[in-house]
């Protein structure tokens, strides 16, 4: 069964930057989309970005120009680099893998078990 696994995630000041990275435990994801979504307590999942198999990607516009997704198809791996980082950034993120970009949290067949991103005022 593919599972995912995030990691990079803390503590950081507004202003700051983090990097959130995400592997997977089973087989490769080379040939498939990569979302990253984010929950806040109390809130639903929301999508954050996302980057095709191909490397097109897709930003929720309150991310645009502070977050950048890429990805190393030769190690495996999707990363989220988040710089300006705000307080209502705060929230678990989650990486999930699915055979297209889509913005939904429900088309996602396979996700990670989230790392947590707090962002201090």
């Amino acid at each position: 069964q593919v599972q995912l696994v995030e990691s990079g995630g803390g503590l950081a000041q507004a202003g700051g930057s983090l990097r959130l990275s995400c592997t997977t435990s089973g087989c490769s994801f080379t040939m498939n989309a990569v979302g990253w979504f984010r929950q806040a307590p109390g809130k639903e999942r929301m999508f954050v970005a996302a980057i095709s198999w191909r490397g097109s990607t897709y930003y929720l516009e309150s991310v645009k120009g502070r977050f950048t997704i890429s990805r190393d198809n030769a190690k495996n791996f999707v990363y989220l680099q988040m710089n300006s980082l705000k307080p209502e950034d705060t929230a678990v993120y989650y990486c999930a893998e699915n055979p297209s970009t889509n913005v939904y949290a429900n088309d996602y067949a396979y996700w990670g078990q989230g790392t947590q991103v707090t962002v201090s005022s």
